[in-house]
């Protein structure tokens, strides 16, 4: 068993790595013996993250990086690999959402800007594919790696508001899909492509659309959430770590063109 879920010296790329959800994730994986390079637009983030495991005496390094600038992410791959060795793993983290690309009370379906709505696909997918393109280029090359998209909820059961988020994560589960695929029969069947779904954890960018800024009290979007989550709470980000383990190791060796949610129960649910 220790042998099957083993990362002792694999190198792990982790965009999105300065998060909250990715940084609990690199920190595990680097406590489980991996060498994890943190790519973030958000240099500071990603160095926190970064210090954090050296701090552990386990190894890691922080690479500013955009997911959508093709040089940048070839610049973060260079220095990734001079300084860790090939890159073994990728998990796409980096996404998010913004205020400017969600209806609300101020802003209705009909005026929500495009620009803003492709912004958050963008940020959500295109950085993905990217990425992806960037990295597993030398992955098909060696045939040999791994591939983990972290997807999200929204993908499954779209949210109201968040248009622009759930399409883009809808996006993401059907890459994945096709991905795995492409890569078994294009270039190697030792490459292996799935994502992870998440379901409601509180981060910064949505704690205070799920709990109240003064009191800490559930809004009325947070109870909604829990009343349809048969396990009644949020998610905590250690709660991913199994899941992202068994995806990545060899664990799930006949795994691939998956995505798993990791919800409490609420894709089960019809609410009755």
């Amino acid at each position: 068993m220790k042998e099957l879920f083993d990362l002792t010296d694999k190198v792990i790329v982790i965009t999105g790595g300065g998060g909250i959800l990715c940084s609990t994730i690199a920190k595990a994986l680097a406590d489980s013996g991996a060498k994890i390079a943190i790519w973030d637009i958000k240099e500071d983030a990603a160095a926190k993250t970064a210090n954090e495991i050296k701090a552990n005496n386990d190894t890691s390094i922080s690479v500013k990086c955009d997911v959508l600038d093709k040089n940048s992410l070839k610049g973060a791959k260079k220095r990734t690999i001079a300084e860790l060795g090939q890159i073994d793993i990728l998990i796409n983290g980096a996404g998010g959402n913004k205020k400017e690309a969600t209806t609300s009370e101020d802003l209705s379906f009909f005026d929500l800007p495009a620009e803003a709505v492709r912004s958050v696909f963008d940020l959500n997918f295109t950085g993905t594919f990217l990425t992806t393109q960037i990295v597993a280029e030398d992955m098909a090359k060696r045939h040999q790696g791994v591939i983990l998209n972290i997807s999200s909820m929204s993908a499954f059961r779209p949210l109201t508001n968040v248009m622009g988020y759930s399409t883009a994560k809808a996006a993401v589960n059907n890459f994945t899909q096709w991905l795995a695929v492409h890569i078994c029969q294009n270039h190697s069947k030792d490459i292996r492509v799935n994502a992870i779904a998440p379901g409601f954890f509180l981060t910064e960018q949505n704690r205070f659309l799920l709990t109240d800024e003064k009191t800490g009290e559930l809004t009325a979007r947070g109870k909604t959430i829990i009343d349809h989550t048969p396990m009644a709470r949020f998610g905590d980000p250690e709660d991913l770590v199994g899941t992202v383990l068994w995806l990545i190791s060899d664990a799930a060796k006949f795994v691939t063109g998956t995505v798993v949610a990791v919800d409490g129960g609420f894709s089960a649910f019809s609410g009755v």
